[in-house]
């Protein structure tokens, strides 16, 4: 997983570029945790571009970080789901 932020427009992006599977949830659940609580963003992006797999784990994982988001006055959405 990528993170890029842009400091300019307080924008937070988490670019995947594997599959999301229940395996891997955990690491990008605490690495995403880990760098909104770091940046405290206005807006936090998902890019799932690359990922061609992603189980319930997954779905769950996406909530939780919008209701993380939210609670903390953030805007999150989802970017290029395919």
């Amino acid at each position: 997983m990528e993170v890029k932020y842009y400091s300019q427009q307080k924008l937070l992006l988490f670019k995947i570029t594997e599959e999301i599977d229940e395996c891997k949830v955990k690491n990008i659940r605490r690495r995403a945790d880990y760098e909104i609580e770091r940046f405290m963003p206005k807006r936090v992006i998902f890019d799932f571009d690359r990922v061609t797999f992603m189980d319930s784990s997954g779905i769950g994982m996406v909530i939780g970080r919008y209701k993380q988001a939210a609670m903390l006055g953030r805007k999150g959405r989802t970017y290029k789901f395919n």
